[in-house]
């Protein structure tokens, strides 16, 4: 599991102002679905147009945290993807289907009739780490331009190429073999639980889909209960990251762009849990208790690489 720390946050707030909200997705709707509801609240409420995404989506099966920008907040995004992420999923033995979901067409069958835990335990093995993966056809993958999960609807033959990608733990919660086993498991931005359970399925000789899917956690941020979404802003937004407090000057210049100097830095206020990759060497920027710029280090001088007008 990801451990735990205590993030500034605001509770379930009646107003949508920018920032990062926490915000859980039930089974069923499609991710946009909880960015539609977030233009919708801001429609309602008047004043400012504000841009809003989602800082990862979670496929039609599955529930649980997503992450909604606001604003400024939105030039975040790229930013999120290495924080780590805990999934519990429920996988099937003895069927793959073709989008590695209960929504799927079958495609292959196996007999899970003589899988052990001690099995399941040392199949995990070599999944850990840096792998290389294939993504589901069905999969946000764009392919000549287009989301791989549009080709394959249309029935378009297709390949996709491995991804390097990163898991972290993965621990058995609990079986009922030989119909299902939950799985818990941390991984970096860009894994595919969906292909883990279908290469199981395959190292196994019995085949394998999810039927459920349930993102409990990125980085120090538990999913709320359904309903509720969690204002993220300030010293609460990429705590992964070291902070430097901005003078007056500074902040003058970074509005023109110039370089900082080197200066001390706050250390992060949320480790990584130890061994997982670390975050690309960002520094967050902060004037007046705002977060307004994300800095990196380029010929000795600190440049902003992302810039939040008005702060967040």
């Amino acid at each position: 599991m990801v451990a735990q720390v205590k993030i500034p946050a605001d509770p379930q707030i009646s107003e949508v102002l920018p920032g990062q909200y926490l915000v859980r997705k039930p089974a069923g709707p499609a991710a946009f679905s909880v960015v539609q509801q977030a233009n919708e609240l801001l429609a309602a409420q008047g004043g400012r147009k504000w841009p809003v995404c989602h800082g990862g989506a979670l496929d039609p099966f599955a529930e649980g945290l997503m992450l909604v920008l606001v604003g400024p907040a939105t030039k975040l995004f790229a930013s999120l993807h290495a924080a780590p992420k805990t999934y519990v999923a429920t996988v099937k033995w003895g069927v793959e289907t073709d989008n590695g979901d209960l929504l799927g067409q079958p495609v292959a069958h196996g007999d899970p009739g003589g899988l052990t835990a001690a099995q399941l335990a040392a199949a995990l093995e070599p999944m850990l780490g840096w792998t290389d993966q294939v993504p589901p056809l069905h999969s946000n993958k764009r392919v000549n331009g287009e989301r791989a999960w549009r080709k394959a609807q249309r029935g378009d033959q297709f390949e996709l190429p491995g991804s390097r990608v990163y898991l972290h733990s993965a621990r058995w919660v609990s079986h009922a073999l030989p119909d299902q086993s939950v799985l818990e498991l941390v991984c970096r931005g860009g894994y595919y639980v969906r292909s883990l359970a279908r290469d199981l399925g395959r190292a196994l000789g019995c085949r394998a889909h999810l039927t459920a899917l349930d993102r409990t956690a990125i980085g120090p941020w538990p999913c709320p209960p359904l309903g509720e979404r969690v204002h993220i802003h300030r010293e609460g937004l990429l705590p992964w990251l070291p902070a430097r407090i901005l003078t007056d000057e500074e902040m003058g210049a970074l509005k023109r762009v110039s370089p900082l100097p080197t200066t001390q830095h706050r250390p992060p206020g949320w480790p990584f849990p130890p061994g997982f990759p670390p975050a690309p060497l960002q520094v967050r920027a902060f004037h007046l208790g705002k977060l307004v710029a994300l800095l990196e280090e380029t010929a000795g001088a600190w440049l902003p690489t992302v810039v939040l007008r008005g702060g967040v």
